[in-house]
């Protein structure tokens, strides 16, 4: 009977309230693929048209505005640089009272191939130094995150963790490029979901799309 019960209450839908998109501050790291987070909330704020602009008490570039039905929603591209992002989002969290829950994290991903995206509700750092510092900084790691795949090196070059920074902080392709222009679209169609009907939705939705796959629909 409990149990019955229990199946019958519809689970607390995760709405973002807060997006941050993870990178690095400094022109020299524009377009690189560390920073394909700061790219998508870059995307974001034109689709919403949001103002982003510095704010010192956050560490970060913000801005804030209605989502497309209306509800107030916050964007962050911390400046702490990467190691330290936890920082700027401990410091929006606190001053709106925001739970870690109700953070969307968007930051790049080496195991997920270019065109594939990764929605999460939870998970640990996987080794992101960004993830890290806003694991350690909200004191939980119960909040949703969208992982935007980049790829790894050719030919297994990235052998070890020098060729791995080379590779992160190193730019997209002109051909990559391309295809990141289409997932930033495509980041923006999970998250205005994830903002309508929750993350898991989205989850449900945008886990299993791949560029390759929208490319091939659109020549059908």
């Amino acid at each position: 009977m409990n149990n019955t019960q229990k199946s019958e209450t519809p689970a607390e839908l995760v709405i973002p309230q807060l997006i941050v998109g993870l990178g690095n501050p400094e022109p020299k790291y524009d377009r690189t693929r560390h920073n394909i987070g700061f790219n998508a909330v870059d995307a974001l704020a034109k689709s919403w048209q949001i103002s982003l602009s510095e704010n010192r008490k956050f560490q970060g570039i913000f801005g804030e505005g209605n989502r497309p039905r209306g509800q107030k929603i916050r964007l962050l591209k911390p400046l702490t640089y990467m190691n330290l992002s936890g920082q700027a989002i401990r410091a929006a969290t606190d001053w709106y009272k925001i739970p870690a829950e109700s953070v969307l994290i968007v930051y790049d991903d080496m195991d997920l191939p270019i065109g594939k995206l990764r929605m999460r509700l939870a998970g640990s750092a996987g080794g992101h130094n960004g993830m890290k510092s806003t694991i350690s900084h909200l004191g939980t790691d119960k909040f949703p995150r969208l992982r935007i795949g980049i790829g790894k090196p050719q030919n297994d070059a990235a052998k070890n963790e020098k060729d791995t920074i080379s590779f992160v902080l190193g730019k997209f392709s002109s051909e990559e490029s391309q295809l990141v222009e289409k997932v930033l679209k495509l980041v923006v169609e999970a998250v205005e979901l994830s903002l309508h009907q929750g993350v898991e939705k989205a989850m449900s939705l945008y886990n299993s799309r791949t560029i390759a796959e929208t490319n091939a629909e659109t020549k059908r």
